[in-house]
């Protein structure tokens, strides 16, 4: 089965570009299009994308409120890839506040967009680490609090450790070579780590993991 993606630029342009270097795929179906954020619930209703690539910044719903609303509204709510011309913007890392999995760069050559939905589609690896790190650094000092989170405590030694990788950007294939164990042991470390940090991915879990300040930037 196709990733399937729906779109959500309000430069029809953009649009534009992205469906012709996806739909190139033999593996990535673009399933519609929406010029505005406060179209995206009712799409993805509809046509129960895999994956929606929004642009961060709309005139009427942007995508970082789109995200809010997509995640609070929909049980099991699609991928959601933020498209950016900037990559260190505050809106970016709002978004990723708000529950998106990864952005991809508006300049991004089409090889590069193409990665970035299987990745993302996929849910193993963190879009652009370092500069994760860096908005991490610029944009949540402010959330970092002196004492240890709550949830740090009911981490296993290894889940901590698993975190920490994942932090730098080591994808599982990468961390079981790094810790010498099996892919499906790291699968597991994660999908327990997420649970007790209550967050809905890899993205999320490293940001929580920045800004209570379990992980620093650099």
């Amino acid at each position: 089965m196709p990733v399937t993606v729906l779109l959500v630029d309000d430069e029809p342009l953009v649009r534009a570009g992205l469906r012709a270097v996806l739909e190139a795929q033999p593996d990535i179906e673009v399933v519609g299009e929406a010029a505005d954020g406060a179209a995206v619930i009712p799409l993805v209703r509809q046509l129960g994308p895999d994956v929606v690539a929004m642009d961060v910044r709309m005139p009427l719903m942007d995508g970082i409120e789109a995200t809010r609303t997509l995640l609070r509204t929909m049980d099991a709510p699609p991928k959601i890839l933020v498209v950016t011309t900037f990559e260190n913007d505050e809106y970016v890392y709002d978004a990723l506040r708000a529950g998106a999995d990864g952005f991809l760069l508006k300049r991004a050559r089409p090889a590069e967009i193409v990665h970035a939905v299987r990745l993302v589609a996929e849910g193993d690896s963190l879009l652009f680490p370092a500069s994760v790190r860096q908005l991490a650094a610029a944009y949540g000092a402010g959330e970092r609090a002196e004492d240890p989170p709550s949830w740090s405590a009911r981490l296993t030694e290894r889940e901590a450790e698993v975190l920490r990788l994942m932090a730098r950007g080591l994808s599982n294939a990468e961390i079981a070579a790094r810790l010498v164990v099996g892919a499906e042991t790291v699968k597991s470390h994660v999908s327990s780590l997420l649970g007790k940090l209550g967050a809905r991915d890899r993205t999320q879990a490293v940001i929580a993991a920045y800004e209570s300040g379990f992980v620093t930037p650099g």
